[in-house]
């Protein structure tokens, strides 16, 4: 097996990836909760939580939390997703006793101290500004709002300014003692890392939390999506999504799924690549992926393109979605896109962060660990008659479009009107 794995007296998942040729450790302390497990009166705790992560224990102030990771060169970060969060670091082999001692610490004893979390707040309202400043990460907020309205996979990750500015201290407090509990937590080495040596180090430094139920994951049933959602805003460019639901996390075609986005907006022979930039110089930017969740999943088109050109780019990929939902990919288009997917797998299993990403997501998820030849052999597999059959599942869907732009938004809802019907 590649990986080592233990269960600890608490409850906490161990798994760790060895790579001696290495001198470099990742390590990641996840949890399993994120957006999707928030209600509409705490909407964006989760990723506030992993901003207060950093800001003081009982034996560290936030200057101290920076300055210990700094002074040993180490490496340190953490994300929010729907799903999952995740506190990590990368560092020199050596200082994997200092680095528990620090993650330890800040998972187990933050102390969300109520002065920390005024001054926070407001850095959190700043993230939303800047998010609303940058349209080409706003518009997946209206996509996502317009797929899911009624569940808590539609709401941003990153909350609203009215929500995030009422946070207090007793919030973050319940908030931790029903989501980080031992059962919902996984840590991941990857790296030149001992297992039983950083076993008992997780032992040593997580034994504070307490055990709890795992967070479930509900299937999501069918949303009444919206057909379109358009904003207007004094942009340069508009920025274009048009997507479908897609092959949720941890579905059996989802290596199926991977080559066909990459066929259809990968690389730079895609098909999207190919006809919306290289041929008309429509976009800078055009791309197809899946984002997959646990019991759902989004297919996604993104453009960005000058305003008169949205009803060109739309056209040209309603058109070429639909050719592949009737008629597949060729051989060689299978075989070059197969080749390019792999390729980029392998290469990034040379870093010990990417490792212990891959490793941390599947694991947090519930999902089987795999190993690179088994990942490989499940690429390897997919044939012609697969892709086919995915694309009549994902592309033949009726989609949702949401644009931002300059144009009125009566104006381009009109025109996406006709255009879509």
């Amino acid at each position: 097996m590649f990986y080592q794995q233990s269960i600890l007296s608490n409850g906490v998942t161990v798994i760790t990836e060895r790579m001696e040729a290495v001198r470099s450790v990742s390590v990641g302390v996840w949890f399993k909760v994120g957006s999707r497990d928030e209600n509409p009166e705490n909407a964006g705790i989760s990723h506030f939580m992993e901003h207060m992560m950093f800001k003081g224990t009982a034996r560290r102030d936030a200057f101290a939390i920076s300055q210990d990771f700094e002074s040993i060169g180490a490496e340190q970060n953490a994300f929010t997703s729907k799903e999952y969060t995740c506190y990590y670091s990368r560092f020199i082999d050596e200082r994997l006793g200092e680095i528990m001692d620090i993650l330890g610490d800040m998972v187990t004893s933050s102390v969300f101290a109520q002065e920390s979390i005024d001054s926070e707040r407001e850095v959190v309202i700043e993230e939303i500004a800047r998010s609303e400043d940058t349209p080409d990460d706003y518009i997946y907020e209206l996509f996502t709002d317009a797929t899911f309205p009624s569940h808590p996979l539609g709401r941003p990750i990153i909350g609203t300014r009215e929500i995030v500015g009422a946070f207090e201290h007793k919030d973050c407090l319940a908030y931790r003692d029903q989501h980080y509990h031992a059962d919902n937590c996984v840590v991941v080495a990857s790296g030149n890392v001992d297992h039983a040596a950083f076993a008992a180090l997780c032992e040593q430094h997580l034994a504070k939390l307490p055990r709890g139920t795992r967070n479930a994951r509900d299937i999501v049933e069918e949303q009444t999506r919206k057909p379109f959602a358009v904003m207007q805003k004094e942009t340069e460019q508009a920025h274009i999504i048009y997507g479908m639901p897609g092959i949720p996390l941890g579905d059996d075609d989802r290596y199926v799924g991977a080559l066909l986005d990459s066929a259809l907006g990968g690389g730079m022979s895609s098909r999207l690549f190919q006809e919306v930039r290289e041929k008309r110089g429509l976009a800078y930017a055009v791309y197809a992926t899946t984002m997959p969740y646990v019991g759902a999943g989004q297919f996604v088109v993104y453009a960005g393109t000058r305003p008169t050109n949205i009803e060109e780019v739309l056209s040209i990929t309603r058109r070429e979605l639909g050719a592949v939902a009737s008629g597949g990919l060729s051989t060689d288009e299978l075989e070059r896109v197969r080749e390019y997917v792999i390729g980029h797998i392998v290469l990034s299993m040379e870093s010990t962060s990417q490792r212990m990403l891959r490793l941390g997501k599947s694991a947090v998820s519930d999902l089987e660990l795999l190993s690179l030849d088994e990942v490989i052999a499940r690429y390897r597999a997919v044939t012609l008659a697969d892709i086919q059959r995915v694309a009549e599942r994902v592309l033949s869907q009726t989609p949702t479009v949401a644009i931002i732009s300059p144009r009125e938004e009566a104006e381009v809802t009109a025109s996406l009107t006709s255009l879509l019907s």
